[in-house]
C-alpha cells in the first residue's frame, strides 16, 4: 500500500487548487516560522491549511500559489510533478528546509499548470515512490453540514464522520473526519503513514470541533487511530498525545488489538425487499413475537474450539431457530468490545460489526438468510454506558466528551464505566445514528436497549450524596429521558416494522406508551417483575409453592399496564444463578418436568416471550461465554423430548390465535380458578376475537397428582387436549386424563365443567371442539 505524504505549517494562505506563476519571493518571519514547524515536527499542527501543500505569500492578492511545502519525515529527497512549456513531465526538486523532512520549494516556470502535482519520495538511494499530496485537495465538509450533528438532530452520523471511502478529483483514497471539541490538534495515524501521526495533521472545519483530512491512495483494509492532542500547556510543554479508535468507525481489529480499520465498500446483493416490505404486520399487537436469545461466540464452537463465523451461523444456528418455531432471533450486541466477558454490552464500537466472526458483508449474508427463512433479527444494543479503555470514547479529546463532566453523572458504580451526557445534543446524534445505522445498513428488525433503569434515574444504584437531583429536584435524568423519546421516534421513522424493546426493570410509567402520550415510545418491555415473581416459584420446593401462590397471579394485576415481553435471558443463567434447568428442585426427571411446566405457563401467560439459548433442551450447565453450549445432551431422550415440547409450544402458539390475537386486551385472558393455593394449580382461559375460539390452560405446580380435578370452564362440550406437558412424547409419563365432556354444571362462576387427573408439575392445554 503507498505511503500518504503529509504537509507541515505556515503563515501563507493556502492557494486555490489551480495555480501557476513565475517565482515569488515569499516572506516568512523567522520567529512564527521556528514556531510553526516546531508544532508540526511536535505533532500538535492546530491546522495545516496555510502551512502544508500549494502555498501562496500574503500580499498576492489572487491567492496563487507561489510554493509548495511537504512534511516527509526520513525522506532523502522529495520531487514535485509539472510540466515544461512543451507539455511535458518534469520533475522538480524541493529543497530540504529543516533536517526532520519538510521540504519547500517555489514554483517556476517550468511548473506551470502542476494544480495536480504528485510527488516523488525518494526513501533509499535508488528507490522512489509516487504519492499525491493530501494538503492540495480542498475541504469536503462544510460547517454547515454540521448543524444538524450539532444541534443533537443528525441521524446518520456515519455518512459525515469516520472513515469513508472518497474520489477527489480522479484520485481515490479515504476521507476521515473526527468530532473532538476540546483538542488542540488532531492527526491521522495508521499503517499507510508508518504510524506517525504527525504526517497527516487534520484540518478543524470552522468552530463545530470537527477533524477532517483526505488521504489519497489510502485503501480498504487500512489500519489506522486519531492522535489527538489535547489542549494545555505552555509554549515550552508538549500535551502528551492519545492514541484512540474512530468512534465512527465501521470496522476494528479483533481484540486486543485496538485499531480501527477502513472499510471495504459494500458488494452485498440484498434479496429480502419481500420480508421487508410485510415487515410491520409481524410485529403488530396481535402478532406472536417468540424471540430465541443468543450469544453466537458460545451458541456452538468448531470441533477445534473456534468461533464459528457469521455465514457458518446463517446455515447453522438460523434453520435450527427455524425449527423450533421462534419468530426472531435476538443477538447480544456485536458492536465492537474490547473484552470477551462483557459479551458485548461494554462497546467500544458503536458503529463497528465485531470482527470476532467476520466481514460485514458476511453479517449482511447471515440477516438476508434470516429473513429468507422467515425470521427477524433483534439486536441488543448498550447507550447506558462504555468502558473506560484508554483507546475508547472515554476522555476522548482530552476532557469529558461523550460522558458526562460531572462524577456524580458521568461514572457507573456498578459496572466501573462512563455514563453518556445525554444533555449533549453532539452525543444524543452520535447514538441515534449508531442505532439507526444498524437498522439501515444490515436490515436488522430491531433493537433492544440495554439498562434503560440505569440511564433514567439519577440515584440508579447510588446511595445518599452519590447522586444528584436534577433541575425540577426530582430523580429523573430528564435528558436521558428525552434522548429515548428522539430515539425510538426516529427508528420507528426509519423503516416500518422496526422493534424496539427496553430493558427496564421499575415501574416508569408509559414505557410503550405514544410518545404524543407522555410515554417513551418503545414497543416492548421487558416484563422483569413477572420473571423474578414465576422464578422464585419454580426454584422453591413444590411443597412451599403454595405459600408463594400469589407470585403466580400477580403480574395478572399489571399485565396490560404495558405491551410486555416476558425474558428468560442471558442474566439469570449466569453470575452463579444456575441454568434454567438447575434452578428446579428434585431429580433430573423432575427438573425437566418443571422446566415444561414453567416454558407452558410463559408461551401461554399474555406478553411476547423470549428465552436464551440451552434453555430450550435443559442445559445442566450455568452459561460460559467461553465455551460452547453442551449439545451432546440432544443425543439423551429426555433432553430431545424437552426440546420438541418447545418446538410445540411455538407451533401452538403461533397457529392459535387464541395465545396471542389479544395479547394487549384484558378481555384475551379469563381467570377459571386463580385462587387454589392450597393445590398449587392454577387454571385460566386464553381468548381470541371469535367468541368461542378459547384455549384453557391448567398448571399443577404441586407434586401431587390430582384426579378428578373439577375444572370450571366457559362452555360444554367436548374438549381435546391440544397440549400435555406430561405425555410421554415430551418426557412424560402419560397420566394426563379428561373424563368425558364438559357438562353444564356450573363451577367458580363459570357455566359448565369437567374432571380430568392432573399430572405432578404438568401443564395442560384444552380446547373446546367445534359443535357438529
Amino acid at each position: 500500500m503507498p505511503d500518504t505524504v503529509v504537509s507541515g505549517n505556515s503563515s501563507i494562505r493556502p492557494a486555490p487548487r489551480q495555480w501557476s506563476q513565475p517565482p515569488v519571493s515569499v516572506t516568512r518571519p523567522r520567529e512564527k516560522q521556528t514556531d510553526e514547524i516546531r508544532a508540526l515536527l511536535d505533532g500538535r499542527c492546530p491546522d495545516p491549511t496555510g502551512v502544508l501543500g500549494p502555498l501562496a505569500p500574503a500580499s498576492e492578492p489572487d491567492g496563487r500559489a507561489s510554493c509548495i511545502r511537504v512534511f516527509v519525515p526520513g525522506a532523502r529527497r522529495v520531487e514535485v510533478s509539472g510540466e515544461d512549456r512543451g507539455g511535458n513531465l518534469v520533475w522538480i526538486e524541493l529543497p530540504r528546509i529543516h533536517a526532520d523532512g519538510l521540504f519547500e520549494g517555489p514554483v517556476g516556470e517550468d511548473a506551470a499548470g502542476t494544480g495536480d502535482y504528485r510527488l516523488r519520495i525518494h526513501a533509499r538511494e535508488g528507490e522512489a515512490r509516487e504519492v499525491h499530496d493530501p494538503y492540495r485537495f480542498a475541504p469536503v465538509i462544510r460547517p454547515e453540514d454540521l448543524d444538524p450533528f450539532l444541534q443533537g438532530a443528525e441521524a446518520r452520523l456515519d455518512r459525515l464522520l469516520g472513515a469513508a471511502l472518497d474520489t477527489r478529483d480522479g484520485v481515490e483514497g479515504v476521507r476521515f473526519a473526527v468530532w473532538a471539541p476540546h483538542a488542540a490538534a488532531v492527526n491521522v495515524m495508521g499503517s499507510f503513514n508508518a504510524w506517525e501521526g504527525r504526517r497527516s495533521p487534520m484540518r478543524p472545519i470552522g468552530d463545530t470541533g470537527v477533524w477532517e483530512l483526505f488521504l489519497p491512495d489510502v485503501r480498504p483494509g487500512a489500519l489506522y487511530k486519531y492522535e489527538v492532542r489535547p489542549a494545555g500547556g505552555g509554549a515550552d510543554e508538549v500535551p502528551s498525545a492519545i492514541e484512540k479508535a474512530d468512534p465512527l468507525g465501521q470496522r476494528m481489529e479483533v481484540r486486543p488489538r485496538t485499531a480501527s480499520m477502513v472499510p471495504w465498500a459494500s458488494g452485498f446483493e440484498w434479496s429480502d425487499d419481500a420480508w421487508m416490505e410485510g415487515r410491520a404486520t409481524s410485529v403488530a399487537p396481535d402478532r406472536p413475537i417468540s424471540v430465541y436469545e443468543v450469544h453466537l461466540g458460545s451458541w456452538r464452537r468448531s470441533d477445534s474450539g473456534q468461533w464459528l463465523g457469521y455465514r457458518e451461523l446463517a446455515h447453522t444456528l438460523l434453520p435450527y431457530v427455524r425449527d423450533l418455531g421462534f419468530t426472531h432471533v435476538e443477538i447480544l450486541p456485536l458492536t465492537e468490545h474490547p473484552l470477551d466477558r462483557s459479551w458485548g454490552y461494554q462497546t467500544v464500537g458503536y458503529f463497528a460489526l465485531t470482527s470476532r466472526y467476520g466481514e460485514p458483508d458476511d453479517f449482511r449474508y447471515f440477516v438476508n438468510e434470516a429473513h429468507r427463512l422467515g425470521l427477524g433479527v433483534l439486536l441488543d444494543w448498550a447507550p447506558a454506558h462504555f468502558p473506560m479503555d484508554a483507546h475508547g470514547l472515554w476522555r476522548f479529546d482530552g476532557t469529558p466528551t461523550y460522558e458526562h463532566a460531572d462524577p456524580l453523572r458521568g461514572a457507573h458504580p456498578d459496572w466501573g464505566t462512563a455514563v453518556f451526557d445525554y444533555g449533549k445534543p453532539e452525543v444524543v446524534s452520535f447514538l441515534v445514528s449508531s442505532a439507526r445505522f444498524w437498522i439501515e445498513e444490515y436490515h436488522v428488525d430491531g433493537v433492544r436497549v440495554d439498562a434503560v433503569a440505569s440511564m433514567i434515574y439519577l440515584d440508579y444504584s447510588r446511595g445518599e450524596g452519590e447522586w444528584r437531583p436534577n433541575e425540577e429536584g426530582g430523580r429523573e435524568n430528564l435528558e436521558a429521558v428525552e434522548f429515548l423519546k428522539r430515539l425510538t421516534s426516529t427508528l420507528h421513522a426509519a423503516g416500518p416494522g422496526v422493534l424496539l424493546c427496553a430493558e427496564e426493570s421499575t415501574a416508569w410509567p408509559g414505557v410503550t406508551a405514544p410518545i404524543d402520550e407522555g410515554g417513551l415510545g418503545f414497543d416492548l418491555k421487558w416484563n422483569m417483575g413477572w420473571m423474578n415473581d414465576s422464578l422464585t416459584v419454580m426454584g422453591a420446593d413444590p411443597g412451599d409453592r403454595s405459600r408463594l401462590h400469589e407470585r403466580l397471579t400477580f403480574s395478572m394485576h399489571y399485565a396490560y399496564s404495558e405491551r410486555y415481553l416476558l425474558p428468560i435471558s442471558h442474566d439469570e443463567v449466569v453470575h452463579l444463578k444456575r441454568s434454567l434447568a438447575s434452578k428446579m428442585p428434585g431429580e433430573e426427571e423432575d427438573r425437566l418436568s418443571d422446566v415444561r411446566l414453567f416454558l407452558a405457563f410463559m408461551w401461554t401467560h399474555p406478553g411476547a416471550k423470549l428465552l436464551f439459548m440451552g434453555a430450550e433442551f435443559g442445559q445442566w450447565d450455568e452459561w460460559d461465554e467461553a465455551a460452547g453450549l453442551t449439545w451432546d445432551l440432544l443425543d439423551r431422550p429426555a433432553h430431545a423430548a424437552l426440546n420438541g415440547w418447545v418446538r410445540s409450544l411455538n407451533e401452538t402458539y403461533r397457529a392459535m390465535p387464541a395465545l396471542h390475537a389479544l395479547d394487549t386486551d384484558p378481555s384475551g385472558f379469563q381467570w377459571l380458578d386463580v385462587h387454589d393455593a392450597d393445590r398449587s394449580v392454577l387454571a385460566y382461559v386464553r381468548r381470541a376475537p371469535e367468541p368461542d375460539d378459547f384455549i384453557a390452560v391448567v398448571l399443577n405446580f404441586s407434586d401431587s397428582a390430582w384426579e378428578g380435578y373439577r375444572l370450571g370452564v366457559p362452555s360444554s362440550g367436548t374438549y381435546d387436549v391440544v397440549l400435555d406437558s406430561d405425555d410421554a412424547t415430551f418426557g412424560g409419563r402419560g397420566r394426563t386424563r379428561v373424563h368425558g365432556e364438559a357438562e353444564d354444571v356450573a363451577y367458580l362462576e363459570n357455566p359448565a365443567s369437567l374432571r380430568m387427573d392432573l399430572a405432578p408439575r404438568s401443564a395442560v392445554l384444552l380446547r373446546r371442539r367445534p359443535a357438529g
